[in-house]
């Protein structure tokens, strides 16, 4: 179902066999939270520091690639990751474990969300776990900060990434192109590039094969679903409208939230703005993908605009919007891989890569900022001057508990060196415990 991965020794510290790694990929699924930021400095972590599964060059490289493609970034790293240890059947287990905890949790919280509306319980425990998160992602932007930033053109590079997105709003995509023309252009003055991997030249069959297959898979379902239930039934407008989001989501899921809103409030009148507002926070606060607020809306769509009965209806709408839009994911993987793996090879291509990875610098810095102000700030509102966008939040939201929470959970984990796992479950359950003896805790 796709091209052959290049040996894995030579892309690995250690190899991992495949139950090794079908075991360490639930975990990175289960412990996924803190959107793509989060996500990123977990895998980090896991792969590259404690597993040391895969080098800190090929790690960069299969994230400047999936910072590149549309869809869930996190996601499709760790799909690269499992293709570059295991090939396609790595990859496709690796992204389907990243996805399906959170997809889980998700539909639960849905369900209960369509059936009793709020759950503060759960909310209170999130804030815990998100505040732990926080902590998670800055000490893996110092990580990885001191590992890809070697050189003054490359904290140049950096800054101005940040710099672009934080304050100017920049597109995303302009950013990388920008960043890997300046490394295409400054090849002389960089070193060497990474020595070249034995990879087996990539033939176009194979690659148009692959791609066939696997448009195949993601589109053909959907069109069968649309001819059962015609046009204009809501299975068939979940169906198309989230097939193109797919193909749009540039830079994570944050770029197309907007339109996402806009589109199932006013356009399909699937759910209120409100309600678009807490399926985002749920999907804020859960494992995988941030993207999988769409599940919510899909299920919300199904559930009330489907039939009855009305839990069929639903369940049905979010797996129709998960298959449309992860089932594309897989598509630029596996298409694309066996290519940027060869592009170490070529002198003027690896410098432009090593360009866009100082300029992911800046954007995980970006993401982390944005983070931490939407954990410690109920209300945060940009505020614009010209061209100049500032993040203003609101001090009277300031939640209390967040900040105790996410000064616990750095002492837990920098301080006590405890596990990622053990930081999570002890910030949420003091997050429980505030809650039930306080009632202070305002999820964010």
């Amino acid at each position: 179902m796709g091209s052959k991965t290049s040996p894995t020794p030579v892309l690995s510290i250690q190899t991992p066999s495949f139950k090794q790694a079908l075991a360490v990929w639930a975990k990175i699924g289960v412990l996924s939270f803190g959107g793509p930021a989060g996500q990123i400095a977990l895998m980090h972590r896991v792969l590259v520091d404690e597993r040391r599964w895969i080098s800190e060059e090929h790690f960069l490289r299969a994230l400047n690639f999936c910072m590149l493609l549309p869809g869930p970034e996190a996601m499709q790293l760790a799909t690269y990751v499992g293709w570059l240890l295991h090939g396609t059947l790595g990859g496709l287990v690796a992204g389907l474990l990243f996805v399906l905890p959170g997809a889980s949790v998700v539909l639960a919280l849905s369900i209960a969300y369509a059936l009793y509306g709020h759950v503060p319980l759960v909310e209170a425990a999130f804030v815990g776990i998100k505040a732990a998160v926080l902590v998670i992602v800055i000490e893996a932007l110092l990580r990885v900060a001191r590992r890809a930033l070697r050189r003054p053109q490359d904290w140049i590079v950096a800054a101005a990434a940040f710099i672009a997105i934080f304050f100017f709003a920049v597109p995303f995509p302009l950013v990388v192109a920008a960043a890997a023309l300046i490394g295409y252009v400054l090849v002389e003055n960089r070193p060497q590039a990474i020595s070249p991997t034995e990879t087996s030249p990539v033939r176009l069959t194979d690659s148009l094969r692959t791609a066939g297959l696997w448009l195949a898979l993601w589109i053909v379902p959907l069109a069968l679903l649309a001819l059962v239930f015609g046009r204009d039934h809501v299975f068939t407008d979940i169906a198309i409208f989230f097939s193109k989001l797919a193909v749009v989501t540039f830079g994570g899921a944050y770029s197309v939230l907007a339109y996402m809103a806009q589109q199932a409030v006013e356009t399909y009148g699937w759910l209120s703005a409100g309600e678009m507002l807490d399926g985002l926070g749920l999907a804020e606060t859960t494992p995988g993908p941030l993207i999988l607020v769409a599940e919510f809306v899909g299920f919300l769509a199904g559930y009330r605009h489907g039939g009855e009965p009305k839990l069929a209806f639903g369940l049905a709408g979010a797996a129709i919007t998960l298959w449309a839009t992860f089932a594309p994911c897989f598509l630029w993987i596996f298409v694309g891989a066996p290519y940027v793996e060869r592009l170490s090879t070529n002198p003027r291509l690896a410098s432009a890569l090593s360009g866009v990875t100082a300029a992911v610098v800046g954007v995980i810095l970006n993401l982390s900022l944005w983070f931490a102000l939407h954990v410690f700030f109920a209300k945060v509102e940009p505020v614009w001057h010209g061209p100049l966008r500032l993040w203003r939040p609101d001090p009277s939201t300031l939640d209390v508990a967040a900040v105790v929470l996410a000064c616990l959970a750095a002492v837990l984990l920098l301080r006590l060196k405890l596990g990622i796992a053990a930081t999570l479950a002890i910030s949420a359950s003091a997050a429980v415990a505030w809650f039930a003896l306080v009632g202070a805790i305002k999820p964010v």
